[in-house]
């Protein structure tokens, strides 16, 4: 008997529902927050860095999937190695023998860190931090891992132990006992690594929550102050790496940062199929796996699986052929230019930063005194309203898709497809200068939101 299945004719029934199935069995608060702000848009189609919605109006996307869309959505190259792989019917996840593609991609994606020598693959950013400190852990013999205030590395147990936003925190205790440094602070780093017990530092190049870089020779001066104590140093690049900031990794910007462990994921799948990779050096990788007893000690069911190592090759022969890297940094430094010239315009912006195609716009107490009534009043509410009252205009009147760079901040981030180019700048820097002009003009739309924001930061307190 042949069982049919039409994704077409169940997605044409039932795909009006899609606010009302996510409110009643996911997480119900999704919906009512998208329709709070005016977000619960229904889009149909996506290519490249665009989608559109059933009129056919088009949205520049500067959130690729929270960095997960490198190369925009549906890139043709790697729309055919995932058809390719499906229709090869491989011998898949037979768990006892070595297939060719996750030795290939090792290969590949460890070329670009000659310093590194293997590879684990698992299914996602928290993944590979969670095998980056079970490595650390093991390979040290110490128990603890520091990391950097406000720093993000995701949400299972062992990540968000080294999660330095409290807010994803509270209520998931006890977790590891992990210790937070300044970013940026080498006194501070040395008085715990001194103390004998510290496995490694985990650190964002560029910090995702805020957009804050490491200062210059932090990473550098840092990995040798971890070295001397026999500590190691990880380097998260889940969001950063691939190309996003100007470099195939944000620590390269860096001369002489060598990591002893790199975690990557989100873009390296395409925007196709989960993958993370944490990338080591070879004794590490000899002192976890030490025996055959111990072939099987860290590992993932769906790891090294076919769809995902053959999207990843595919990711990363696009990059090389068709300089993916090099319109990151470009297109980067022309738009976060472009910005920077407005902040002497604009008495709200406060500061724009960043590098590559990973850009942070700060907000700031204004001077004029009608202004700064209005700033104080949000601020009072809840602060990183303010942030939000951009992001929604944005989408509602330019169509871009934008985000607030974190809870409680006055800051929006950009992490557009590295695909993106002059005519995408062109699109955000005239909506943002809209939107400015309406922010500054003391009326408009802009404010009257502000009033729906206040009431409902209000209601939840």
């Amino acid at each position: 008997m042949t069982t049919e299945f039409d994704l077409g004719a169940l997605l044409a029934e039932r795909g009006a529902e899609r606010y009302e199935l996510h409110g009643r069995y996911l997480n119900h608060q999704l919906p009512r927050m998208l329709h709070t702000i005016g977000f619960d848009k229904v889009y149909e189609r996506g290519e490249g860095a665009y989608f559109w919605d059933a009129e056919g109006n088009d949205y520049l996307d500067m959130l690729a999937g929270f960095g997960v869309m490198g190369l925009g959505r549906h890139h043709r190259v790697v729309r055919k190695a995932l058809h390719d792989v499906l229709d090869a019917g491989l011998a898949d996840l037979t768990r006892f023998d070595c297939q060719p593609l996750p030795g290939l991609l090792a290969e590949k994606l460890l070329a670009h860190s000659p310093h590194l020598d293997r590879a684990f693959f698992g299914n996602s950013g928290t993944e590979a931090v969670e095998t980056a400190l079970k490595f650390a852990r093991y390979a040290t013999g110490r128990p603890r891992i520091l990391y950097c205030d406000h720093a993000f590395h995701g949400l299972t147990a062992g990540s968000l132990s080294v999660n330095g936003e409290s807010g994803f925190r509270d209520g998931f205790a006890p977790l590891l006992p992990d210790t937070p440094v300044p970013l940026g602070d080498l006194d501070a780093l040395a008085r715990e690594v001194t103390k004998g017990d510290v496995a490694a530092l985990i650190v964002e190049p560029i910090q995702g929550k805020g957009v804050h870089e490491a200062p210059p020779g932090y990473l550098r001066a840092a990995q040798e102050l971890l070295h001397k104590h026999k500590a190691l140093l990880i380097a998260d690049e889940v969001q950063t790496g691939l190309g996003r900031t100007g470099d195939f990794y944000a620590y390269q910007h860096e001369e002489g940062v060598e990591p002893d462990l790199v975690c990557v994921a989100k873009a390296l799948s395409g925007g196709y199929v989960p993958v993370g990779a944490t990338l080591g050096k070879d004794w590490i990788f000899k002192k976890v796996y030490s025996s055959m007893d111990r072939v099987l000690v860290h590992s993932a069911s769906f790891g090294a699986n076919a769809q995902a190592m053959a999207a990843g090759l595919a990711v990363l022969s696009v990059m090389e052929n068709e300089q993916i890297v090099a319109n990151a940094r470009a297109t980067g430094d022309l738009l976060r230019t472009r910005l920077a010239a407005l902040v002497d315009t604009y008495e709200l912006l406060a500061d724009v930063r960043g590098r590559g195609l990973m850009i942070g716009i700060e907000f700031g107490k204004p001077r004029s005194l009608k202004l700064r009534s209005r700033w104080a009043m949000l601020q009072a509410a809840r602060k990183g309203l303010f942030a939000q009252m951009v992001v929604v205009p944005l989408l509602q009147r330019h169509r871009i898709l934008t985000q607030v760079s974190g809870d409680h901040l006055e800051v929006i981030k950009l992490i557009p497809p590295l695909i993106v180019g002059e005519r995408e700048v062109d699109r955000f820097v005239d909506a943002f200068t809209a939107v400015m002009d309406d922010a500054h003009s003391g009326g408009g739309l802009m404010w009257d939101f502000s009033k729906t924001l206040v009431k409902q930061a209000v209601a939840q307190r």
